[in-house]
């Protein structure tokens, strides 16, 4: 059995910097508009910039600059401009904190062979993932532009891997748990504490969730994956 693991708040903290980073980019444009009215302009224009800029830190930062010029009705100065970008640079140079009791996790799955997949910026995750000190625990590493079946079935065809051989681990249901069941493997929802609007699924599902990722040795383990 292959266990495939998300990284971005599966295995490290990353969602909430970039919450706290939208609230200082409110805050510096709240002469424009109220917190609503940006985030309802940033999640329109994240969602019509996907398809050209992909995912990650400098796709957000560009879509953060695009949204300040539309709010503002091209009013914004270059210092504003400024701070938005440092706000990128302050995601890019963020230390990778890992989720507590990763390591101990990967350690005890020591037996199965293990990958990270991972959507996002190229380089950025690769660096993360070197950073992170869990490199050496899985077999491959991955970081693709989309995570739909197609992606998912591409990938296990390259590596010889039977999706029936196969559980995804991961915290975004569209992303790490629907695609995957979708080509018939499994897939384990572990829920972060905050979620980025576009990973949000209100429609039911039939994977197990677990609270924590130090629950995912057990729940192999009543599926016979020991």
């Amino acid at each position: 059995m292959i266990i495939g693991f998300d990284a971005d708040d599966t295995l490290w903290h990353n969602e909430d910097g970039f919450q706290a980073s939208h609230r200082e980019f409110e805050t510096l444009l709240s002469d424009y508009g109220g917190p609503t009215a940006i985030e309802e302009r940033l999640f329109e224009i994240e969602s019509r910039n996907m398809p050209k800029y992909g995912y990650g830190v400098k796709a957000y930062t560009l879509s953060l600059i695009e949204c300040a010029i539309e709010i503002s009705d091209g009013h914004v100065s270059t210092a504003q401009i400024a701070s938005i970008l440092d706000l990128g640079h302050a995601l890019l140079d963020r230390p990778v904190e890992l989720i507590n009791g990763v390591t101990d996790v990967l350690d005890e799955l020591g037996d199965h062979t293990k990958m990270i997949i991972t959507k996002g910026d190229l380089y950025h995750q690769l660096s993360r993932i070197e950073s992170s000190g869990l490199r050496t625990f899985f077999w491959q590493t991955e970081v693709v532009a989309h995570k739909d079946p197609a992606t998912y079935q591409r990938l296990l065809d390259l590596h010889g891997v039977d999706p029936s051989n196969f559980v995804m681990v991961g915290n975004s249901l569209p992303s790490d748990v629907l695609p995957v069941m979708e080509i018939g493997g499994k897939a384990v929802h572990v829920p972060y504490h905050v979620t980025w609007a576009h990973e949000h699924h209100d429609g039911d599902h039939e994977a197990p969730t677990i609270e924590h990722l130090g629950d995912l040795p057990a729940l192999l383990a009543d599926w016979g994956l020991r």
